[in-house]
């Protein structure tokens, strides 16, 4: 067995350490008992307990899971019905490239590019319905647009793995198209749609930039609610609250990544 480059082992250990200590640095911080500033005064667990009899920030929660879910949910049926179209349908070798350049577009773009787009796009529908006005609705489809990708992405992956054998086996067994999707199909592919479900759940729960342009009033979540925050003064409550984000983050991140392998 080879060994690791000794070089090699110490740029990732200080990787590592700079993606990561901060956070632990923050998850200490949200236990000490001093309000303001860095020097500690004793184990607490009452900026948590305050933490959770906050109403301002229960209500961001509450938009934050609405806007999760919701738009997760809607990214994972499209995003799915999009890999299959994708990779079982006979495109042609031109169109199925401009199709996989347009799929990887909302991966690649920056947030800041949708965001704006957005807006815009926003802007002409209000012309037609008050239902496109800053709020929810428009954070869910803001979010939707770029989820979409994601499931697509993992889901056909999932859809190349598995190749074209078992759909000629369905049909040679007088299976019609119906009852294969229900019963082979998306058995087989339901680690992958999970996977992508859950990585656009992430994705949508730590998302700022697009929710801060498409929010309304009445619509904060999480994100902008600590970027409000940290502009008076950051608060130990701040410190709980991304300490929990990110353990929640990590955990659906861990749980997709295990699926994926599988």
């Amino acid at each position: 067995m080879h060994r690791l480059n000794p070089l090699v082992r110490t740029v990732a250990l200080v990787t590592l350490a700079f993606l990561y200590l901060p956070m632990l640095a923050i998850a200490i911080l949200s236990f000490n008992r001093t309000r303001y500033g860095l020097q500690w005064n004793g184990f607490t667990t009452d900026w948590y307990t305050r933490l959770l009899q906050n109403a301002e920030i229960l209500e961001a929660a509450r938009n934050t899971l609405v806007l999760a879910v919701v738009s997760t949910l809607v990214a994972t049926v499209l995003g799915t019905l999009l890999a299959i179209a994708l990779e079982r349908y006979p495109w042609g070798r031109r169109s199925r490239g401009w199709l996989d350049n347009l799929l990887y577009l909302p991966v690649v773009t920056p947030d800041i590019i949708l965001a704006v787009a957005l807006v815009v796009a926003f802007g002409a529908l209000r012309a037609i319905s008050t239902l496109f006005e800053p709020g929810l609705l428009t954070m869910i489809l803001g979010h939707v647009t770029f989820q979409i990708a994601f499931v697509a992405l993992t889901v056909r992956s999932r859809l190349k793995s598995l190749g074209r054998d078992l759909d000629e086996a369905a049909r040679d067994l007088y299976a019609d198209y119906s009852y294969f999707v229900r019963r082979v199909l998306l058995p087989l592919l339901a680690p992958g749609i999970v996977a992508g479900a859950m990585l656009a759940f992430t994705l949508s729960l730590d998302d700022f930039v697009i929710s801060f342009f498409t929010a309304g009033p009445t619509s904060q979540t999480l994100p902008l609610f600590i970027y409000a925050s940290v502009r008076r003064g950051v608060t130990p409550e701040i410190h709980a609250l991304s300490t929990l984000i990110f353990l929640a983050t990590v955990l659906l991140v861990l749980a997709s990544e295990r699926l994926t392998r599988r």
